[in-house]
């Protein structure tokens, strides 16, 4: 399987799994889980068909590991980025003192004024890793490296968590604690 189909798949279970379940009819449990089972049979007969081991390789060569497995591989699902109402059962962490917001330079005095806000999202994501970062932010456009003092964030009260995949999540960042390029 080339790099082009993988990805091709990879956006397709973004979309079920994060924004649309029911574009293919399934449902979501209230944690995000979907039995695999019925994910590639509703991908079939949606006319995305794939086979179990296909699901695998994306899932275990997705760079930034946005799917997880159950511990017994029956369920899958998003480990962050859904717009649809899920608990992902994640608990409050200590952040690094700093960590890395990736967007298209067009946004940035947007975010100067209001800092950055969750939108559609559950949660504003932020990562240790200013290089995977900074290719975020390029899909959108000409990219900006935000650096969030996010240490003096939670020393103020406010509340981080990490996913399986280790993306930072927190409600929103006020300007205050974001250091602009």
């Amino acid at each position: 399987m080339n790099e082009s189909e993988k990805t091709r798949i990879s956006k397709f279970l973004s979309l079920v799994l994060r924004h649309e379940p029911g574009k293919i009819g399934i449902t979501l449990d209230a944690s995000g889980w979907v039995e695999v089972e019925e994910l590639l049979q509703k991908m079939g007969a949606s006319g995305k068909r794939i086979s179990r081991d296909i699901l695998r390789l994306v899932v275990s060569t997705n760079e930034k590991k946005r799917f997880e497995f159950s511990a017994d591989e029956r369920h899958i699902r998003a480990s962050q980025g859904h717009s649809v109402e899920v608990d992902l059962g994640y608990t409050e962490k200590v952040p690094p003192e700093i960590l890395y917001h990736g967007t298209a330079a067009r946004f940035v005095e947007m975010i100067r004024e209001k800092g950055l806000l969750k939108m559609d999202r559950h949660d504003v994501h932020l990562s240790a890793e200013a290089k995977m970062t900074l290719q975020v932010g390029a899909r959108r456009g000409s990219p900006a490296l935000l650096t969030i003092l996010a240490g003096e964030m939670h020393r103020a009260g406010m509340v981080f968590k990490q996913s399986t995949n280790g993306v930072w999540l927190t409600e929103e960042v006020p300007p205050q604690y974001i250091v602009f390029p």
